[in-house]
């Protein structure tokens, strides 16, 4: 063997991921929630140019290599850049077109803040589940979620946390998922068989957080009618209110329920919704425009920020957007992110720190729970979800067979770490984008994501008791 095939050991293996964790942190302390506008990406470039310049200069690993690896790697995601800068004008769009302001006028007034966030969480997770995508969850009903929440007085971080924890309920026990389809069929698992089998761990998660919510609730003061009442009253006076606009979020979830591509939702959603901020709007769009013509407001709710005035200074704050410009930062992050992933994985440093993990495989427990620790630690590495779910597959496939466990235990557990905890982390694709689109850092919303965090403990939990988790007959 050639040192240029040979996989570094682990102890330098782990330095690349030492520094970035490290030039993260002063990002971090630097910037505070201002990372995510450049610091944070610098880090990874510094991480990534660490783990090339080791593999290179100690194990002969040509450039080419890590060219190839980059090349394949932004190829994957760029459909995700492509629904980022739709979900940029869909927020934009569904905000000034008077769909958003629409769902909080009257759902302030339907709402109670003692079941607001149990019912956010419920809410999300029935939307996600027909749609199959925690993102469209989120940029759609999660956005008019956090304007009701902001009425009512609920802090943004548990408004937050109940919209994401419902989202990724949904996403992960939806047949219509990418992840779940992704999981199901990277270990060879049937996706029905995945998903009841999923039900085990994810069930009782999601009833611990739903009453975990509750309870929060109970909580949460009645005296809210005087702030409820300058919201309504602030978004009358700015915008048409009107029924008809939900025929967009009607028709969007029509096209969802047909099984339409996310991306071609998001883009014909977004056109919808300009179309009615063209008919009922049309007084803000010149506001936008500063009398430059409806198409140019419009175009500006599109791609640019746009800042209306209410007379409310938090409600001015809340219908603000920032469009497709809006997620340029988030683009540059993942960009970032997913070089440093590819170097990882080109230079197999990846390989090298899964395979001490593996040595200490021991039993059912040690299995699951290293299975759920590299899942987080993919998701740390790689910065996106998507590779967490195919490497840990990968890693783990020939592991369980050769201990005798079906493969449905390795795409559950693939999901329960992986799939989300993505959410949970700053630079990851998730992270950035949920941050980005509700405008709560992640690291602000992470301590009330309970589903999110609760889902990995939970499967090694059931591993522990070994609840319907059996070796196959090798006979």
């Amino acid at each position: 063997m050639t040192k240029a095939n040979t996989s570094p050991h682990p102890l330098i293996a782990i330095i690349p991921v030492v520094v970035l964790i490290a030039l993260l942190a002063v990002a971090i302390s630097l910037f505070g929630s201002d990372s995510l506008s450049g610091g944070s990406q610098i880090a990874l470039l510094m991480g990534m140019a660490v783990c090339v310049s080791i593999s290179m200069t100690v194990y002969k690993t040509p450039w080419h290599t890590f060219e190839q690896q980059i090349k394949s790697t932004l190829g994957e995601v760029s459909i995700t850049l492509l629904i980022l800068l739709c979900v940029g004008m869909l927020a934009g769009s569904w905000m000034i077109s008077g769909i958003v302001p629409t769902l909080i006028y009257y759902g302030v007034q339907i709402m109670s803040p003692q079941f607001f966030l149990v019912s956010s969480c419920i809410i999300c997770a029935l939307v996600s589940l027909l749609s199959g995508s925690s993102w469209t969850t989120i940029a759609t009903i999660g956005v008019a979620l956090l304007g009701i929440g902001h009425a009512l007085g609920v802090s943004e971080a548990w408004t937050a946390g109940a919209i994401i924890s419902g989202a990724y309920f949904g996403d992960k026990m939806s047949p219509l998922s990418d992840t779940t389809i992704l999981a199901s069929s990277a270990t060879g698992t049937d996706l029905f068989v995945h998903i009841r089998y999923m039900m085990l761990t994810t069930m009782p998660t999601f009833l611990i957080t739903i009453a975990i919510f509750f309870i929060t609730g109970l909580g949460n003061s009645t005296d809210v009618e005087l702030h409820v009442g300058e919201y309504t009253n602030g978004l009358a006076r700015t915008f048409n209110i009107s029924l008809w606009t939900l025929l967009v979020p009607l028709l969007t979830g029509v096209l969802i329920s047909r099984r339409v591509p996310s991306l071609i939702v998001l883009f014909a959603s977004s056109v919808m919704a300009g179309i009615v901020a063209l008919i009922l709007q049309p007084h803000i769009l010149n506001e936008i425009a500063s009398d430059g013509g409806l198409i140019k407001g419009l175009a500006i709710t599109y791609f640019g920020a746009t800042s209306i005035e209410t007379g409310n200074a938090a409600l001015n704050e809340l219908i603000s957007t920032s469009g497709m410009a809006g997620m340029l930062n988030t683009i540059w992050l993942i960009l970032c992110a997913m070089c440093f992933g590819a170097a990882m994985v080109a230079s197999r440093m990846i390989e090298s720190i899964t395979n001490v993990v593996i040595r200490f495989v021991r039993n059912r427990i040690s299995l699951v729970s290293s299975t759920v620790g590299t899942g987080i630690f993919l998701n740390l590495t790689t910065g996106d979800q998507f590779i967490s779910i195919v490497l840990n597959a990968d890693i783990y496939k020939e592991v369980y067979r050769k201990e005798g466990y079906e493969s449905r235990l390795l795409s559950r557990t693939t999901e329960d770490a992986a799939t989300v905890t993505s959410v949970l982390i700053p630079w990851n694709t998730c992270g950035m984008t949920q941050s980005t689109v509700l405008g709560v850092p992640t690291l602000t919303y992470l301590p009330y994501c309970f589903f999110n965090l609760l889902s990995p403990l939970m499967s090694i939990f059931i591993a522990i008791i070994g609840w319907r988790i059996k070796k196959l007959d090798k006979s």
